[in-house]
């Protein structure tokens, strides 16, 4: 592996090297540049390719134009042919142009290309994936996959980003990742992220922008860097919108409208859905459980299914007042409801030492959930003479109260003796209230120079109230050990600066980020409170060099945070299974990250390459400590797992990303992500044993290194009869860890989708887990106390059909205006400070 490691880094320094050779700068040569637009819409063409060649036909330069729809390009002196080509656009060739000093060739408008080849309708339509230098951006509207699905499902598509079954969002494997929604901190998402992406449908979000290393600008939150979700908000003229209906096996039904009004000074934006989901999902976990001498003295088989039924609505109303040329103030709100119910069944089957049966227990949790949302934002945008003068202010305030109850019983199946039989019930009541207000100053200095400057305060209190009861006789009595009131208090005030210019081919971009950060995390019902109260800086610094030719190389730095919370800290468990608890650590400390990046793109006529070397360094990364804590009245063992700190990880890998057109018809993206994660540590802890009351000290050694990959591929065709025909496949490779190894895990999901009624109207049919194969698979080996295989599919197989119209917006209006967006914004959405 290490040489493997070797044989990487030489292969990226000879492209970088070969890629300066082959495009020197200067050298007698002179430049080229000019515009392309689109015929009718005047719009920029980004990503057009501009080849120059010799009267003869040899190819000497060439290039893509930028999100301005322009180009440079470098030449020697001569007469040359000038050739215009973009996907679905009839080229433009101009011959025999002489060039023998600097020139502008002027702006070239291109026509729109309706073909048929060999039975197959081709028109104009983005790619579902732009690659940029800093950033990844990936269109959900052109991505058939998702289509009746989540907000989860979209990322779960997206290059570089993967979601495990608990709904744990990672980049490039690693889940310290901050989740932005339209720039700003996730307020609809309350505390429980994971939960929300799952229940939030994925038509109301337009793209997902994926920074793996961050500027100063940004919130220093997350060590693996920041995801993006940009929901929708039309802007094309007049009244327009869409409805989107979908069902599926297992039950997912659901039906939302996305409506639009724009005027001369104002532009009313909505999104209304309401959806009903069961996701029946499955694990199981076979232990064997050790004694000091690595003996057997058990076995235990635990077997799991749930519902997890879902029914939810959720809307949003939007105004952006154009209140003048230069100020905008835009006003939302969005409300969430949803209710749960999540049965589930759990079966104990227990072994003695020797492997005969000893009996099966049966645990049902009959759990019943609500949560309601609600978030207003308000933002004013001061645009001032000079063009890239601005100020922007945003504030937002949000409310989640997310309450679950639930009744368990549990059992010894077939015995006379029924009283170790048990039945519980718990209360888990958690109000969240979140708040957030950020000012960001933009200054162009000369040509090429933009100062930044801003501040943002978040402030959010969170109180969970967990009641648990056991039945005593025919009276329910407190059971301590699982009941708590637990308020979690932060307050984070940041201060941001920097500056960035372009010198020639050369940029750079340097700024400073400083944080204070105040956290409580307190136990009300035991008065025992903790504070945290630090402040950090975060520098990051980004240099660039565009070669000729269509290629750039970047290498760039950032310090980032990762913040516990929620579950991490909560020192009490749940009871859904009670013999393998997790248990959270109110003393854990954050984790902070040094990151480091080298990224080489290059574009050619039909691939465009995007590769990327990183290295993170992390202090206090979080690890989980397993142990086994005394055993139930039949004598199995209880197995808790708890969050520590540790002293260092070192992650270090290299990503290709890949976009291929081989034809009109066809278009290819992939990705390959290889990482080393190693981390340095051990742990030596005490606790007392819950059925002896045993104080016992336990040495955990967490040294250990780790290597693996994961791929993906993506395949989109556009067959006979204009069907669209998708297929995307998913490769995570095994992974060790300082206690076991996670398996392999691999998924391929397809879908067909074709336009119907004058192309106003869509009809999809996707499958997602073709072959029920995405699972969670994991080895566990602690000496002296357990030996595990554990297997979780939060999911099964998904088979769903959507209907999608759209009323006064065709969908060549609808990317067309995508189009138009993207030009608004210079092709970068605002992300907050």
């Amino acid at each position: 592996m290490k040489h493997l490691k070797n044989t990487f880094l030489v292969a990226l320094l000879l492209t970088v090297f070969t890629a300066m050779a082959q495009n020197p700068p200067g050298g007698g040569t002179v430049k080229v540049t000019g515009k392309v637009i689109e015929e009718g819409s005047k719009q920029p063409l980004e990503f057009t390719n501009v080849i120059i060649q010799t009267v003869d036909n040899v190819t000497v330069g060439g290039g893509l134009t930028d999100a301005k729809g322009e180009f440079i390009l470098e030449v020697k002196p001569g007469i040359y042919n000038v050739k215009y080509d973009f996907i679905s656009f009839k080229p433009v060739l101009v011959t025999g142009k002489q060039i023998n000093t600097d020139i502008n060739l002027g702006t070239v408008t291109m026509a729109p290309d309706a073909t048929v080849l060999k039975g197959v309708e081709i028109t104009a339509e983005r790619s579902t994936v732009e690659i940029k230098l800093d950033k990844r951006v990936y269109t959900v509207g052109n991505d058939m996959m998702v289509k009746g699905g989540t907000v989860s499902d979209v990322l779960d598509n997206v290059p570089s980003l993967s979601v495990d079954a608990e709904g744990n969002v990672a980049l490039r494997g690693n889940q310290s990742v901050t989740i932005l929604i339209d720039g700003r901190p996730s307020n609809l998402a309350g505390s429980n992220v994971a939960e929300t992406l799952r229940l939030l449908p994925a038509d109301s979000v337009d793209k997902v922008e994926v920074i793996t290393n961050p500027s100063a600008r940004y919130d220093a939150e997350g060590g693996g860097g920041i995801v993006n979700i940009v929901l929708k908000k039309g802007k094309a003229n007049g009244f327009n919108g869409s409805v989107i209906a979908n069902t599926g096996d297992p039950a997912n039904h659901g039906v939302s409208t996305n409506l639009n009004y724009r005027g001369d000074n104002f532009n009313l934006f909505s999104n209304i859905g309401y959806n009903y989901r069961n996701n029946p999902g499955n694990s199981f976990t076979n232990s064997r459980y050790l004694d000091e001498d690595n003996n057997t003295t058990s076995y235990t088989n635990e077997r799991r299914t749930n519902e997890r039924l879902r029914k939810g609505f959720n809307a949003s109303l939007g105004l952006e007042w154009f209140i003048d040329s230069t100020f905008t103030w835009t006003n939302s709100v969005s409300v969430r409801r949803n209710i749960g119910d999540n049965p589930s069944k759990t079966y104990y089957d227990n072994y003695f030492a020797d492997g005969t049966f000893n009996n099966t227990r049966f645990r049902y949790n009959a759990e019943d959930s609500e949560e309601s949302n609600v978030n207003y934002a308000t933002s004013f945008l001061k645009k001032f003479n000079k063009d890239g003068h601005e100020l922007k202010i945003d504030a937002s305030v949000s409310k989640n109260i997310d309450d679950a109850d639930a009744n368990i019983s549990d059992m010894i199946l077939n015995a006379a003796d029924t009283s170790g039989d048990s039945y519980q019930r718990t209360k888990n009541d958690q109000n969240e209230d979140r708040g957030l207000v950020q000012a960001d100053y933009t200054l162009p200095i000369g040509d090429n120079g933009k100062f930044e400057a801003g501040y943002r305060g978040s402030f959010s209190t969170i109180k969970t109230d967990a009641l648990a009861e056991n039945l005593e006789g025919l009276e329910w009595v407190n059971n301590p050990n699982y009941s708590n009131i637990l308020e979690y208090k932060e307050k984070v005030n940041a201060l941001y600066t920097q500056y960035g210019s372009k010198i020639g081919k050369f940029s750079y971009m340097a700024g400073l980020r400083w944080e204070d950060s105040n956290i409580d995390v307190n136990q009300l019902n035991l008065n025992d409170y903790h504070n945290k109260r630090y402040n950090n800086f975060f520098p990051s610094a980004f240099l660039g060099y565009e070669f000729s030719g269509g290629s750039n190389l970047t290498l760039s730095y950032s310090r980032r945070i990762n913040r516990p919370r929620g579950r991490f800290l909560n020192p009490f468990s749940g009871l859904q299974s009670n013999i393998n608890l997790f248990r959270g650590n109110p003393d854990l400390n954050p984790s902070k990250t040094h990151a480091i990046d080298l990224a080489y793109l290059k574009k050619w006529q039909k691939v465009t390459l995007s590769t990327s070397a990183y290295l993170n360094a992390t202090d206090d990364t979080f690890q989980f400590v397993r142990s086994v804590q005394g055993q139930t009245a039949d004598g199995t063992p209880i197995t808790l797992t708890t969050p520590i700190n540790l002293a260092k990880e070192y992650r270090f890998g290299f990503e290709f990303n890949v976009n291929y057109n081989p034809f009109k018809w066809w278009r290819i993206n992939s990705n390959f992500n290889f990482f080393r994660n190693q981390t340095k540590g051990d742990y030596t802890f005490s606790y007392q044993d819950a059925t002896t009351g045993e104080t016992i000290t336990d040495f955990q050694d967490f040294n250990f290194t780790a290597y693996t990959w994961t791929s993906r591929i993506n395949s989109k065709i556009t067959l006979p009869y204009k069907i669209d025909w998708q297929l995307n496949g998913q490769y995570e490779a095994p992974q060790k860890s300082a206690q076991g190894k996670r398996r392999a895990q691999a998924g391929l999901n397809t879908s067909l989708s074709k336009d119907i009624l004058k192309d106003k109207a869509t009809i999809a049919l996707n499958v997602q887990d073709i072959f029920n194969s995405r699972k969670m698979k994991n080895e566990t080996y602690i000496a002296g106390q357990v030996e595990s295989y554990s297997e979780m599919q939060w999911r099964v197989r998904q088979v769903t059909l959507s209907f999608t119209y759209r009323f006064n917006m065709s969908k060549a209006d609808k990317q067309k205006e995508q189009q138009r967006q993207r030009q608004e914004s210079g092709g970068d959405e605002y992300m907050g400070g």
